[in-house]
């Protein structure tokens, strides 16, 4: 399934450099709405997403509406710690965008407010907590819409056979020196 991920003005480089990897792992795409809190080639993301960068599909744009003119005015999401639907309620579909705020003030109201509320979403947290990180958020959601699917283009999952487990395993036997 294919799903974007939209992140409006991210702030912290290693939450995105997280992200990149995620989408590299799971076949996301990830968009940034500027302005941008860092240099996408910063130390900070470049070391959080190691070197998933050439693996993941990032494409950064100069607005929203720019984001969803290029994705063909896609079916969105807007995840807030307001939503009234909780986020394994939502039913998501291939092509969905999900959308997340900047890591220190979330979706701007203008934005939560062009969203049906029913496709406004929050993730369960303890009564009283405020958020979870951004990198954190968006894996609990990239990986509840590739539930959905099935897991649809997942990898074989199969466990390796015992033999070929131990062949794989190098011990060190040398006595230390």
């Amino acid at each position: 399934m294919l799903i974007h991920l939209v992140l409006v003005q991210p702030e912290i480089p290693p939450n995105t450099g997280n992200i990149i990897r995620l989408c590299a792992n799971t076949g996301a795409r990830l968009h940034l709405i500027r302005p941008l809190g860092f240099r996408l080639d910063a130390k900070a993301v470049r070391r959080a997403g190691l070197d998933y960068r050439e693996l993941a599909d990032v494409t950064e744009h100069a607005s929203l509406q720019e984001c969803f003119a290029m994705l063909r005015q896609p079916r969105w999401f807007a995840f807030t710690s307001r939503g009234a639907v909780r986020h394994d309620a939502a039913q998501y579909a291939d092509g969905d965008a999900l959308l997340f705020g900047p890591e220190t003030r979330g979706l701007p109201e203008d934005v939560l407010g062009l969203c049906p509320p029913e496709r406004r979403v929050r993730i369960p947290m303890l009564a009283g907590a405020r958020s979870l990180n951004l990198s954190n958020a968006v894996a609990v959601a990239v990986y509840e819409a590739w539930r959905q699917s099935g897991w649809t283009g997942a990898g074989d999952d199969r466990r390796a056979e015992t033999g070929q487990l131990l062949s794989m395993i190098r011990i060190d036997r040398s006595t230390p020196s």
